[in-house]
């Protein structure tokens, strides 16, 4: 027989959705785990695990930040600017080669 759960799911539902609505107004998301957590006497941890698992099965990555997103839009632009750049090295590669062919 499964053991009884220490919190109702209603519980669960309500600390995550809580995490969640404050993440963009909030302090740190360790500060809104902890803060929630002491409000409703969830455990931080506990309630980390919980919020994690609601982003994972909702496809959330909170992982990735504005400023991470910003560093890949530039080195995407960098590496754009990189292949231009490249092409133009290999036409003017060839250009000289030929130039330097003997003519006969």
């Amino acid at each position: 027989m499964p053991t009884p759960r220490k919190y109702p799911p209603e519980l669960i539902e309500r600390a995550v959705r809580m995490v969640i609505e404050m993440r963009p107004t909030g302090p740190g998301r360790s500060g809104i785990v902890r803060q929630v957590g002491e409000l409703l006497g969830v455990h931080p941890e506990v309630l980390r695990h919980w919020v994690k698992k609601a982003d994972a099965e909702a496809g959330r990555n909170t992982e990735t930040t504005a400023s991470a997103t910003a560093r890949v839009l530039q080195l995407e632009k960098e590496n754009a600017d990189l292949r231009r750049l490249n092409g133009i090295l290999k036409a003017a590669a060839v250009l000289f080669a030929a130039e330097l062919e003997p003519k006969q």
